[in-house]
């Protein structure tokens, strides 16, 4: 097998191990996270919360690994945007383990505040909300605006270079802009997050991701497009 066809591989394997380990922490961590007694519940479900932390963190490894993964391949035609592209995503992928950490501080918040037997304690609160709220942040706007960023920059090579067919890197810079259009609405409040405004934008380039990562696994990259070293 050629390191063309394995990078291709180790790429669509990451895009795959990304969005699954995103879905699955917010279903061990969302329930919890969205009760109105979440500072309880969150000492109560301590496994559930460190799993889903764990989830978080597998996911920025893997969101920083999917740049790396093709830098060597899209480096030959465009060393500059192939770059930024592991930048911005090696970014994004920092501040999903900030995120993961955050969850864990929440815990031992929940932990202490139960033990304190305070229920009203707003000391205790207040530290939630904060931590909350940097995590929202994180999720919902820093976090997503690098990887638009970093994705934009490989698409456009993928769409440029033809390595990958013209009309699944389209679907890729449209999916991405419609995202980047969903990350504005909410900054400036015109649409909740998880509304299902939002959650329309992002549906478009939630499945081109998998559609680009079964691509990559079973067919690789176009060899005529390939500039050999």
């Amino acid at each position: 097998m050629s390191s063309d066809r394995k990078i291709a591989i180790i790429a669509g394997v990451l895009f795959i191990t990304a969005t699954v380990a995103g879905i699955l922490s917010s279903v061990f961590t969302e329930p919890i996270l969205g009760a109105p007694d979440y500072l309880i519940k969150i000492s109560e479900n301590e496994n559930h919360v460190i799993i889903g932390a764990l989830f978080v963190l597998v996911m920025g490894f893997a969101c920083a690994g999917i740049a790396i993964s093709l830098y060597p391949i899209l480096r030959k035609y465009n060393e500059g945007l192939a770059l930024g592209s592991v930048g911005f995503r090696i970014f994004e992928g920092m501040l999903w383990v900030i995120n993961a950490i955050g969850l864990l501080l929440l815990l031992t918040l929940s932990k202490e505040f139960v033990k304190a037997g305070t229920p009203g304690a707003s000391s205790f609160q207040t530290s939630a909300i904060l931590i909350r709220a940097a995590g929202d942040w994180i999720s919902n706007l820093v976090a997503l605006l690098a990887w638009c960023l970093g994705a934009l920059m490989y698409y456009y090579i993928f769409y440029q270079t033809k390595l990958i067919p013209r009309w699944l890197a389209a679907w890729g810079l449209i999916g991405i802009t419609l995202t980047l259009i969903a990350c504005a609405l909410v900054l400036f409040h015109l649409i909740n997050s998880g509304s299902p405004i939002q959650i329309a934008l992002f549906l478009p380039i939630a499945l081109q991701e998998m559609v680009l990562a079964v691509w990559l696994i079973v067919k690789g990259f176009n060899s005529s497009a390939l500039l050999l070293e």
